[in-house]
């Protein structure tokens, strides 16, 4: 059997497509007898009301962008993955698609630039993580509204989801201090990501207000990247210039992991010789030997929040700028030598808050 469209719907109703829209989108003004009649045409037809016929009122596509770069949607490293599976759920919820394009780690309009956008198909769009500013500045050109997920730039133009990257680096450094380490290193790639910065930041803080010494030969923050080889390659150069960390607190999980496996590759014991802490909760943190004190950062939330506000600014028309922090726990695991949490307890959350932009 043929299955009912809205053209079906006006024809058995006598009137027109646009007034069958206003009643499917409970929008404008329709007369009650004529919303009753076509009401009653939908139920007697079985009509199910598609993404079209809302379009038809509401002039919009229905569809959210979502924007990763190549390198972040990996299986090894999924942080993304798992925020772009939370807006996925939200997206879901409120009646939208969620359409997923990925660009290069350096821009190339001719060979990058979404058919989504240049086809005018989305009603907004969310960039994860950290991308060219060269395509948000191009994006912006398209007039929809954008939201920035683990990333925000410096000047402050557009809606963020971040992370609470200072309140975490603090509480892992501090769990470091408490289990009794002073020579605290830190490794990292890209001091330029905000994340990133934020992370060095509260590192920082910590040391100093236990009044350790920060100490440049214990660090290394000059990595390419955040990957598991640069990890390794990071603790290899502190250790080739003689330094002797306790501990070290690594940018992400990856790059603890790598550290992880090159210490005991030299024979190191972890962490009676050196106690790692990373930064995300990845899964492969839980299943690593010994397995990793992490900050574990709730990916599939700050998808689910990049979402909903994002639908927010398209159906209301909010023009403000806001950036929401989204909460941060340290997680205690045997990377560390500290008492394991139970099952995913949390020793310590940390609260973000959210705040308008100024």
């Amino acid at each position: 059997m043929k299955r009912p469209t809205i053209k079906d719907v006006a024809r058995e109703a006598s009137c027109s497509l646009s007034t069958v829209s206003l009643v499917v989108n409970d929008r404008g003004y329709v007369s009650k007898e004529t919303r009753e009649r076509v009401l009653k045409v939908i139920k007697d037809l079985g009509y199910h009301v598609t993404r079209t016929a809302r379009g038809l009122a509401s002039k919009t596509s229905g569809n959210i962008g979502f924007i990763l770069r190549e390198d972040h949607f990996s299986q090894a490293e999924p942080f993304y993955t798992r925020v772009f599976l939370g807006a996925e759920f939200a997206a879901r919820e409120l009646n939208f698609y969620l359409l997923l394009a990925t660009i290069g780690q350096r821009f190339s309009e001719r060979n990058d630039f979404p058919r989504f956008l240049l086809e005018g198909n989305v009603d907004g769009l969310i960039v994860a993580g950290k991308v060219s500013l060269q395509f948000i500045e191009r994006a912006a050109h398209f007039g929809i509204p954008i939201v920035l997920v683990d990333f925000a730039l410096t000047r402050e133009r557009f809606p963020a989801v971040l992370i609470d990257n200072r309140a975490g680096a603090h509480a892992a450094v501090k769990h470091l201090i408490e289990c009794g380490h002073r020579e605290i290193g830190f490794i990292a790639g890209d001091l330029g990501h905000p994340s990133i910065a934020e992370r060095y930041a509260g590192f920082k803080e910590a040391l100093r207000e236990r009044d350790i010494p920060y100490r440049d030969e214990l660090c290394s923050t000059n990595q390419p990247d955040t990957r598991v080889i640069d990890g390794a390659n990071a603790i290899r150069a502190i250790l080739a210039r003689g330094a002797k960390p306790t501990a070290v607190f690594a940018a992400n999980d990856a790059m603890a992991i790598g550290c992880l496996r090159r210490v005991r590759d030299l024979g190191m014991r972890i962490p009676q010789d050196l106690a790692i802490v990373g930064f995300d909760d990845i899964d492969m943190s839980s299943h690593v030997e010994p397995r990793l004190t992490t900050v574990r950062v709730f990916k599939e939330e700050m998808g689910k929040l990049a979402v909903v506000r994002l639908v927010d600014i398209i159906q209301k028309k909010i023009k403000h700028v806001v950036t929401t922090h989204v909460p941060v726990e340290l997680v205690v695991r045997e990377s560390t030598g500290g008492k394991p949490t139970e099952a995913g307890d949390v020793v310590e959350a940390v609260m973000g808050l959210s705040v308008p932009m100024k």
